[in-house]
């Protein structure tokens, strides 16, 4: 029986390694973390994976399993000084022949002073470290501490994981008795993933019902779940999902677009953040296939920022959908990418002569301007002279895309310059 008085997420946390849900790719029978444990000696490692995913949990079996002794330090509460205790425990521990694991919950909130006070303890074995962390440990643990650890990826809980956590929960608490649950799969999809968020968001949302009712509906539901604990708008999650809105964007698929959009939307994020990228990806992605997407862009921009939320959320919808339906080029932003290159390897190329001001007597003597001829007055607009610094005199920078109203000018490039390969 599940007593109402402790957290349903913390009375139903797995009391055995073969009881963790979802991790089966790192826990089941010959994989890696099974196999570290089972060999009798359990090695440092840094457990990396979204919120609740079962990283405590596992760093607790773990060390149970490896019949070793086990602290527990949180990062956002311990100092060197705390460090520093324990890693004496584990000094006297090795002496007695007895393994200690460290387990320090946030790795990633360590500052590097913090970090670099447990090298010698894992160099030595002193203690054997299982850190956790929702954030990329390549940017966020320092590398001579990393490279003495074993980094395992736990994944989000997929739907059948959540479905035995929920059955677990319900079959054990006396409070859910005879109330049914009217959308399973908007509770599990809710739940994003973590499972100590399905069970507090089950509580709560039974909390809610009033005394003569016995379902739990999408209204209590919603209530009870927050979407925006789905995203961080200062962690990892925060710069993959404008990964994916942009990535949608290029690949041209407005569905993915808006589905990516509407998840930056509903957490809260910054609709000029939103707004800033998409002028980004007008220039660099559309580019002149369509040149009419920059200005577009750069309307949705101003057009938000006056308007505010929630209505700029239909500009920043419409802005999306264009761009993600629009003809793609990159030609603009490789071509700058290679001139940037060639302006830090010839940066004293010095332009041709007939470029040049001559605002003196001078500098017309010593032929400044000479030989320069204005398009204006040619034929067409356009007369054929040298514009590159004589050591880069043929290259070509700019290729244009036959995609949109790039291949017009595509066209007019080689009908001007056949020498220059624009194709």
């Amino acid at each position: 029986m599940i007593s109402p008085l402790v957290p349903l997420a913390d009375q139903l946390r797995p009391r055995t390694l073969d009881d963790v849900l979802g991790q089966e790719h790192l826990l089941g029978a010959g994989r890696p973390l099974r196999r570290m444990v089972e060999s009798g000696r359990l090695r440092s490692i840094v457990l990396w994976g979204p919120p609740g995913v079962g990283k405590t949990t596992i760093a607790r079996l773990l060390a149970e399993k490896a019949g070793a002794d086990y602290a527990e330090l949180s990062a956002v509460s311990s100092g060197v000084k705390d460090v520093r205790a324990v890693i004496e425990r584990g000094r006297t521990a090795q002496a007695e022949g007895r393994q200690l694991v460290l387990f320090i919950d946030e790795l990633h909130r360590f500052t590097k002073s913090q970090q670099d006070a447990l090298l010698p303890a894992v160099e030595h074995g002193w203690i054997t470290l299982v850190g956790a962390t929702t954030e990329n440990p390549s940017f966020e643990v320092i590398r001579p501490l990393l490279s003495r650890c074993t980094v395992f990826t736990l994944q989000p809980l997929d739907a059948d994981a959540l479905e035995r956590l929920l059955e677990r929960a319900l079959a054990g608490d006396s409070r859910f008795g005879g109330i049914e649950i009217e959308d399973r799969s908007m509770l599990l999809a809710l739940s994003g993933g973590d499972g100590r968020k399905l069970l507090t968001g089950l509580e709560l949302a039974r909390d809610l019902l009033q005394p003569s009712q016995s379902v739990l509906t999408r209204e209590h539901l919603r209530a009870a779940f927050s979407s925006r604990q789905m995203y961080d708008n200062g962690g990892e999650m925060h710069y993959d999902i404008i990964s994916a809105f942009i990535k949608s964007m290029r690949g041209s698929d407005p569905d993915g677009t808006l589905f990516w959009l509407a998840r930056m939307i509903e957490s809260g994020e910054d609709p000029l953040f939103i707004a800033r990228r998409m002028l980004i990806f007008a220039s660099e992605d559309v580019g002149n296939a369509d040149p009419y997407a920059i200005t577009l862009a750069t309307n949705v921009m101003m057009a938000v920022e006056r308007v505010g939320m929630p209505e700029g959320r239909i500009i920043l919808a419409q802005g999306a959908t264009y761009l993600a339906s629009a003809p793609k080029s990159n030609a603009s932003y490789r071509a700058v990418e290679s001139a940037l290159e060639d302006a830090r390897r010839f940066g004293a190329a010095a332009p041709p002569l007939h470029l040049r001001n001559a605002p003196t007597p001078l500098m017309k003597q010593l032929g400044y301007g000479r030989g320069y001829r204005y398009a204006h007055d040619e034929p067409g607009g356009f007369v054929e002279q040298q514009y590159l610094p004589d050591e880069l005199r043929e290259r070509v920078y700019y290729h244009p895309t036959d995609h949109g109203r790039e291949a017009a000018i595509q066209e007019r490039l080689a009908r001007l310059w056949p020498g220059k390969k624009y194709r």
